[in-house]
């Protein structure tokens, strides 16, 4: 136990130095930066957080536009915002192509969708695709209290174009879409190792950059709402109350003070200030330990590997060195003795963030949770939790939704539209076999074979609905 302990220090220590040393390069200006209000032809359109919306018919990102159509939604319905009041939909598959100048690296991809129209949006069922991964498959916009429906994704991207590909799931369905995003991400937003967790081992993985994520759940442990607007990267973190197993001992804090990114191993895009600067804690009461955890519970989707990302700042402690917790992952202990100090160069309020990877264990449910050791100290915090990020990883076949991958969905979307076609040339060729025979009848026994003008076999009426296919009419 006491090796695997200074192995996991060394681990975060290395983690927190790298990621320090990127953060004090250069802020972060994202070189790839989209924003395509979809359906429109005005130039822009601001959302509620005052970012600027490029229309997409005069953007040049949407490759044709001929197969598709536009829905404007009526003035009452959303009209607090621009961004949802047009739409774009397509009843055949047709993307959207973005030139990259960070290939490379990873990619927030995200999806709006304001089902306006909801007795039409209702007919929509289709599937995303973007660069080789299988975004959402199958997908409809349930109109509901959770407005709009926002999806994001965060992908490897190693060419120079990123295309996002909308395949309606058959031709009697169509895709629609409000607006995409697509931004590349700061280099330490996604980092190559993490600890993987369950409950026969636990030990630090690597090959992360390969895979992409889905965000699930983004928590702002013991703090208010965090809206796009006050997110250097345009997130959105709801309040823990929700996911919360109750605790009688645990406290929320605010602090006041700054947060110490120049030495953190996490930028203001891993997390924000308003994320580091609250949090939910185990005070010792009366010189005693509590011997009790503070337990979050997510729900997800079965059958997915998970990555869950828990953000730390010492925001608490008088002094370093006071501070020692476990962490815990489905109730398996992750990390034992976690010491920020150690981490954080021993500098107070320096934020932190440790990356765990688990396999969904058919529950449907993920804990995470946080409580004292035994090296805890009486009169001190015990334990502390600032944020958390529940993130789907892709499967094998690189789909965040089912066992099926891009090709696949575009195999299908072909064969689904050929049913017209293969009934009509199946006729056709009836028809030319029954030619050859009553040809080659007639040059077997001559012309003193009186012929009648139908072989006794092919009705007239049939004859005629075959010649109706042939000729294309309906």
């Amino acid at each position: 136990m006491a090796i695997r302990i200074v192995i996991m220090n060394f681990f975060l220590k290395f983690t927190f130095s790298f990621y320090t040393y990127l953060s004090l390069v250069s802020a972060f200006s994202p070189l790839d930066h989209y924003l395509i209000n979809c359906g429109s032809a005005d130039p822009v359109a601001t959302d509620l957080y005052r970012r600027i919306f490029k229309g997409d018919s005069v953007s040049g990102h949407l490759v044709s536009i001929r197969a598709s159509r536009v829905f404007n939604a009526d003035p009452s319905s959303y009209s607090s915002c621009g961004l949802y009041r047009t739409a774009r939909a397509f009843n055949r598959p047709l993307h959207y192509a973005f030139p990259i100048k960070d290939p490379g690296t990873h990619h927030l991809v995200r999806l709006h969708f304001y089902p306006f129209n909801s007795s039409y949006f209702s007919e929509a069922q289709f599937h995303v695709l973007a660069n080789g991964f299988l975004l959402l498959h199958n997908f409809r916009i349930v109109e509901s209290e959770n407005l709009p429906v926002i999806k994001e994704f965060i992908i490897p991207v190693d060419s120079e174009k990123l295309k996002v590909t909308f395949v309606p799931l058959d031709n009697s369905k169509f895709a629609v879409v409000n607006a995409i995003e697509v931004i590349s991400a700061p280099r330490d937003l996604v980092a190559d190792l993490a600890q993987y967790v369950d409950s026969e081992k636990n030990e630090q993985i690597s090959g992360l950059l390969k895979n992409g994520l889905e965000t699930v759940h983004r928590v702002n442990v013991g703090g208010f709402k965090v809206t796009p607007f006050n997110d250097s990267f345009w997130r959105t973190w709801v309040t823990d109350d929700k996911y919360l197993k109750s605790s009688d001992v645990m406290e929320k804090i605010r602090f006041g003070g700054r947060i110490n990114y120049q030495l953190g191993g996490a930028s203001r895009e891993v997390g924000p200030d308003n994320v580091y600067n609250t949090a939910r804690v185990i005070k010792s009461s009366n010189g005693t330990i509590p011997n009790t955890n503070i337990k979050w519970v997510f729900e997800v989707e079965k059958g997915y590997r998970y990555m869950i990302r828990m953000h730390f700042c010492d925001i608490v402690s008088v002094a370093t060195g006071m501070l020692y917790f476990n962490v815990y992952v489905n109730d398996n202990l992750a990390y034992e003795n976690l010491d920020l100090s150690y981490i954080t160069n021993r500098l107070l309020a320096s934020p932190f963030y440790a990356d765990f990877v688990v396999d969904e264990d058919n529950s449907g449910v993920l804990t995470v949770g946080v409580g004292p050791s035994n090296m805890s100290l009486p009169r001190a915090a015990d334990a502390i939790l600032n944020g958390i990020e529940v993130l789907k990883m892709n499967n094998s076949m690189g789909s965040f939704d089912g066992e099926v991958c891009t090709e696949f969905v575009l195999r299908s979307w072909r064969r689904g539209n050929a049913g017209v076609l293969v009934p009509l040339v199946a006729v056709i060729f009836l028809l030319l076999i029954a030619s050859v025979f009553l040809q080659r009848r007639r040059n077997w026994f001559g012309d003193s074979v009186a012929w009648s003008r139908l072989p006794v076999d092919v009705s007239e009426v049939n004859l005629k609905c075959g010649n109706q296919f042939s000729s294309g009419k309906a």
